[in-house]
């Protein structure tokens, strides 16, 4: 008789699996967890009839991913967020993200650009692209302002055009 080992690993997160199966007649699949610093988290043995083998698995791979799914969060976690995600925009971080933008030349990759614009400002980058727009800029083109057919194009106006109004009590009329 011919014995048949299979063997794999798989890294989630900080734990390391190992799934050893041998077929001799019997089937017997061992599983063991360790975690970064070598602690043993998961460890269990399962003694099959050869026969069942297939029909077990796929039964075990289907109570396995249902446990999956209740236990996953039903959003994506916090961490997968920017740290900035859904806070509002100031007129600092409005001016600062112009500043950033219109600084930039032409020829610098645009999305490179709004990536590293994303990380520095820890949002994320749809929503610095979406942004530059209610802020006068050109998303398309680094260190391009928004034209008034862009701005149609866009459906912003006013302040969201890259004008920056005074006070009500500044006593002037703005700034353009």
């Amino acid at each position: 008789m011919t014995t048949t080992t299979y063997e794999n690993a798989v890294r989630i997160g900080s734990t390391t699996y190992q799934v050893v199966a041998t077929a001799d007649p019997d089937l017997s699949v061992d599983l063991a967890g360790v975690d970064s610093s070598g602690v043993l988290v998961a460890e269990g043995t399962l003694r099959l009839p050869a026969a069942a083998g297939a029909k077990i698995g796929k039964l075990l791979a289907q109570v396995l991913e249902a446990l999956g799914r209740l236990s996953a969060p039903s959003s994506p976690a916090a961490r997968d967020r920017p740290a900035n995600a859904n806070q509002p925009w100031t007129q600092d971080l409005d001016d600062g993200l112009r500043a950033d933008w219109l600084a930039a030349t032409a020829e610098t990759p645009t999305a490179e650009l709004i990536r590293s614009i994303a990380k520095r400002l820890e949002r994320s980058p749809s929503s610095i692209r979406s942004r530059l727009a209610r802020v006068g800029c050109d998303p398309d083109v680094p260190g391009r302002e928004l034209s008034a057919e862009g701005a149609s194009v866009f459906r912003v106006q006013g302040r969201d055009q890259g004008r920056v109004r005074g006070k009500p009590d500044s006593g002037g009329d703005g700034v353009e």
